[in-house]
């Protein structure tokens, strides 16, 4: 995305990295289609900014300016006020944009006066268009904002349109399992924002991967990188054997993020202690020539404190690595996926699992493999998002385990079994 401020090497500088030396660079800037400035934030102002903000979404992104004079680019510092800017200014698109813009707000501090600065606003190009602003639906017009008409306004709604495909289509596993049964959980990040042209230099793409490979190393875990057509796939080395499961990250060059973790099953013979200890009955069909009965010694019983710790750690290298190259979650769409865990039981050794096994029968994933809806965190609602309580938490749901439950016994069961997966196995 375009940005007015540049390094010394001519390169564009992120909001977070503006200094207030950097203002003196729009000296030789005139207001455009992505960049407008305003000399104070007076009422009539504060007025005009959901408009503006909205109509920067509709088009291609932009930046508002408050503190630079329209006329000379001179600067005008405005001064610091009890009340955030940026809660200020969010507030105001909340009540008057539907849906709300991504942007982002900084007050940049005059270091000679720390009681004044200039209000720098980024806009992103929204991905879900039209962006209605107290009922009118405003696009970029050079360096003002008008109303959308005709095919202008079949435009926004076919950008948005395609987004949600774009979406869809990136959540699926395209990392490779040797065996095509393996019961997996699946997430997907998909980075919202981000095109194509904004393709990424070879120097960029190493420093993402470094970043990853650094989430890995503080999660004391070792990983193997194979480059894929767009991405980089980091797995947790098992052997060279590729037929062994092994939980991966595919990283693409836009930061959007798949995990792929496989549960753990447990082995014939535990799995055969466990069906006699318990006496599980085999399950019988009306129709055995259209479904045959499978024998208890069949069932795919994965061990809960194994299968927990794996997801919950894997999860966590997401949270590091975005933390790492302070990305934001409110620019990513989240969703979920399990595949081939259907009727596959939870296991644990705990007591109070065993307890609950006797009373209520034993966990398992009762549902047919399924993809979850998308959750757009850029609703305001997930500023405390973290992909490990995320993916553990619906993950080990969709296993029958009463998260939330106002039951004082399911409520025992699951303080347990997270204790269980405190220190276990590594993926």
């Amino acid at each position: 995305m375009f940005s007015p401020f540049k390094d010394d090497r001519g390169a564009p500088k992120a909001l977070t990295d503006i200094t207030y030396a950097d203002l003196e660079q729009l000296r030789d800037l005139e207001e455009g289609y992505v960049l407008e400035f305003k000399r104070s934030y007076s009422p009539t102002v504060a007025k005009k900014i959901p408009k503006i903000i909205a109509s920067f979404a509709n088009s291609s992104g932009g930046w508002l300016v408050i503190g630079i004079a329209d006329d000379d680019r001179s600067l005008c510092p405005v001064p610091r006020l009890g009340a955030d800017y940026s809660q200020m200014i969010g507030e105001l698109c909340r009540r008057h944009v539907s849906p709300t813009p991504r942007f982002d707000v900084r007050f940049v501090t005059d270091p000679a006066a720390p009681d004044q600065g200039v209000i720098v606003v980024q806009v992103f190009e929204g991905d879900f268009p039209p962006y209605v602003a107290d009922g009118v639906v405003d696009v970029r017009e050079g360096s003002t904002s008008g109303p959308a008409v005709g095919s202008a306004l079949v435009e926004l709604y076919g950008k948005a349109t395609r987004r949600r495909a774009e979406i869809a289509a990136f959540c699926h596993r395209s990392v490779f399992y040797a065996a095509a049964d393996t019961p997996l959980f699946n997430l997907y990040m998909f980075r919202m924002g981000k095109r194509v042209s904004d393709t990424p230099t070879r120097d960029t793409i190493n420093e993402h991967a470094q970043t990853m490979r650094a989430a890995f190393r503080r999660m004391g875990l070792a990983c193997r990188v194979h480059h894929a057509h767009d991405s980089l796939i980091f797995s947790v080395p098992t052997r060279d054997d590729p037929r062994i499961p092994h939980s991966a990250i595919e990283l693409f060059a836009d930061e959007s993020m798949k995990l792929s973790v496989p549960a753990i099953l447990l082995t014939n013979a535990e799995r055969e202690r466990i069906v006699a200890r318990f006496a599980f009955e085999d399950v019988k069909a009306d129709d055995t020539e259209r479904n045959p009965p499978q024998r208890a010694t069949e069932l795919r019983i994965m061990s809960s404190a194994d299968t927990l710790a794996r997801v919950t750690r894997m999860a966590s290298i997401l949270d590091r690595y975005v933390r790492g190259r302070t990305l934001a979650w409110q620019q990513y769409a989240v969703a979920y996926e399990l595949e081939n865990l259907a009727g596959v039981v939870l296991w644990s050794e705990e007591p109070s699992y065993l307890d609950y096994v006797r009373t209520r029968g034993p966990l398992f994933c009762a549902t047919t493999d399924c993809l979850s809806r998308v959750r757009y965190l850029d609703d305001g609602a997930h500023d405390s998002f973290r992909a490990r309580q995320f993916a553990g938490s619906h993950f080990f749901e969709a296993c029958g385990l009463p998260l939330g439950s106002p039951d004082p016994t399911d409520s025992a069961l699951v303080e347990a079994l997270l204790r269980s997966a405190h220190g276990a196995a590594k993926p």
